[in-house]
């Protein structure tokens, strides 16, 4: 289920056992099971206490048998949890569309783990319908779910019409440039849209320049992961201008894209003029000394970033000389992190480290040899750890 979005049909067996789940779940004999006037019966039975737990159990059993799938035991047992984990179930659309109805009417669900479950487009469609009038759910995970451009689409417009939500992930989808579309669409729709991860998608130089003027008139976004994406050339270009004129995002993962030297000299343009964003990492983007050259002239002016992250980039250690050097020359300068992991430097670097050293000493410097640890808590954004279910 997991790794295919055609669900196979269930045999007579497969829906006896369904139907059986239902009826124990429910708390009715599986023998008493029959009628749908036997399921509201069962509610006037029970006392007002728990009521409206009941009948949102009641509801999901019932799409359970309608869409002949097994329903999950520990929904119905969450009762009024904030928290629904459901990753790796293998849900499917059918599943997704059994979980929608129940979904709509939960007032107490705030964060939705689907990762791994094989949702496809048309799972997410049908979620898209419950997140749309949900007005506790405020963050999703829908990673891995094979999603493609109709599962994007369904959720973009959802989301538009419905702004309760803060955070969404949509890594590991196949989101390519058709989908780029409704997730600018999203960007300039959603003002309360606080993270958003679009990691290992194929978004490419076309979704750069889609994504690159959405971004700049974004109101809200102040987290942003691309990492593991194909942005490069004008594409990457496009995408660090939106970053210059974007004035409320925080943190960005631009990481194992192929920005180059362009896409970095774009970047050390953006950082001159912005002077909100916090945290970058650009690790792995075919950024040469020259590149590293460029990104600098915007360190010797920003005074915000307080995180940059260059590493696996061959930039050797001239490159890595020409930033340090850049930051030596803005007083005002805010890093607590310059991340060089292996990328080797000479004793040339060394030297100029030291001394920038003594007149930032809170500033931890990274290289091929050099692996302090940096006293803060990465966000999980910059944490370098592969989904399981993406070939490393």
């Amino acid at each position: 289920m997991r790794g295919s979005c055609e669900r196979s049909g269930e045999d007579e067996e497969q829906k006896e056992e369904a139907m059986a789940a239902c009826g124990r779940l429910s708390g009715v004999p599986e023998a008493e099971q029959g009628p749908e006037a036997n399921w509201d019966s069962d509610l006037e039975t029970e006392g007002t206490n728990g009521l409206g737990e009941l009948v949102r159990g009641t509801l999901y059993l019932r799409s359970c048998r309608a869409h002949s799938v097994v329903p999950i035991s520990c929904f119905l047992r969450q009762g009024s949890a904030q928290e629904l984990n459901l990753r790796h179930r293998g849900l499917g659309p059918q599943g997704a569309r059994a979980l929608a109805s129940s979904l709509s009417s939960n007032p107490y669900v705030k964060r939705l783990d689907l990762r791994d479950n094989g949702l496809c487009g048309a799972g997410a469609e049908a979620l898209a319908g419950a997140l749309s009038k949900s007005s506790s759910i405020h963050d999703v995970d829908l990673s891995e779910n094979q999603l493609g451009v109709a599962g994007a689409q369904a959720l973009c417009a959802a989301l538009t019409v419905n702004q309760a939500m803060r955070k969404m992930q949509l890594s590991g989808n196949g989101l390519e440039e058709q989908a780029a579309q409704h997730l600018a669409e999203l960007l300039l729709a959603h003002t309360d849209l606080k993270s958003l991860d679009l990691s290992y998608n194929q978004l490419n130089d076309q979704a750069g320049e889609t994504l690159g003027p959405a971004l700049a008139e974004n109101t809200g976004l102040t987290e942003l992961n691309v990492s593991w994406n194909h942005l490069r050339g004008p594409g990457a270009v496009a995408f660090a201008r939106g970053l210059e004129a974007n004035i409320f995002l925080k943190v960005l993962d631009i990481s194992y894209n192929g920005f180059g030297d362009p896409g970095a000299s774009a970047v050390g343009e953006a950082l001159k003029a912005n002077n909100v964003l916090e945290e970058l990492n650009m690790s792995n983007n075919r950024i040469s000394a020259m590149g590293a050259l460029s990104l600098g002239l915007g360190l010797r002016v920003n005074q915000t970033l307080r995180i940059l992250v260059v590493s696996r980039n061959p930039m050797r250690s001239e490159g890595c000389f020409g930033l340090l050097k850049s930051v030596q020359d803005n007083p005002a300068s805010a890093l607590e992190l310059l991340d060089f992991s292996d990328i080797q430097v000479n004793a040339e670097f060394d030297g100029l480290a030291s001394s920038v050293k003594g007149i930032l000493p809170e500033l931890c410097i990274k290289t091929g040899t050099c692996r302090v640890e940096y006293k803060q808590e990465l966000l999980p954004v910059f944490r370098s750890a592969l989904p399981a279910s993406v070939p490393k």
